[in-house]
């Protein structure tokens, strides 16, 4: 496969992959409602790094590493599950009933550095985003190409693709966020977010390769 079909090709599951509802989408839509479109935007940018650290690991052969080294990928998979289920537990037990700063949950609205870190750390302790780059990017790097640089290349489509989506969704959620705002519908959100959030940590810290 040349160069070109196989961007096609990747460009194609990588946009189904973006679309489909999980952890970053989840994490988005709550910044929309809890700090509005800056901070909305700013965790995607932190998913994204996340993302491209990952990339740049992979691509630099660490993520082999993770697959190879039963230890390495124990210890980030129970840091990773041990944050979300922190984060889980806050929402889910301690939901707020508005969106400020006045809440007494540890869990209120975020500087925008505050959500970008909280959007990177969340990829970065999850080895299955490793996992998934050395298992998936290799499929659609062409023969005779530069498996490193192609190979980020690839991770590159796959965050500005989902940066472009979590734009769409916050343009499109922006809107009705007085509504959002309104306090049975925070504590819904809080509990309904922390509730993926749980669910994600425990499927990571069940999860065998």
């Amino acid at each position: 496969m040349s160069v070109l079909p196989s961007l096609l090709a990747f460009g194609l599951a990588a946009t189904l992959l973006t679309i489909t509802p999980g952890l970053d989408t989840a994490m988005v839509l709550r910044s929309v409602v809890a700090g509005g479109p800056r901070q909305a935007i700013a965790t995607a940018i932190g998913i994204g790094l996340g993302c491209l650290a990952w990339g740049a690991a992979v691509a630099l052969g660490l993520g082999i590493v993770l697959t190879a080294s039963t230890l390495a990928y124990t210890i980030l998979k129970w840091a990773g599950a041990a944050y979300l289920l922190r984060l889980g537990i806050n929402l889910l037990f301690r939901p707020r009933s508005r969106m400020t700063a006045e809440t007494a949950s540890p869990v209120v609205p975020l500087s925008r550095n505050a959500a970008m870190r909280r959007g990177f750390l969340t990829n970065l302790l999850n080895p299955k985003i490793g996992v998934f780059y050395v298992t998936f990017l290799p499929q659609f790097v062409p023969a005779g190409s530069n498996v490193a640089l192609f190979s980020f290349a690839l991770a590159c489509i796959h965050v500005t693709l989902g940066t472009a989506w979590f734009t769409i969704m916050i343009a499109a959620t922006a809107p009705l966020n007085r509504q959002m705002r309104r306090p049975a519908v925070v504590r819904m959100l809080d509990r309904m977010t922390g509730g993926v959030f749980i669910g994600f940590g425990v499927k990571l810290a069940l999860s065998s390769r």
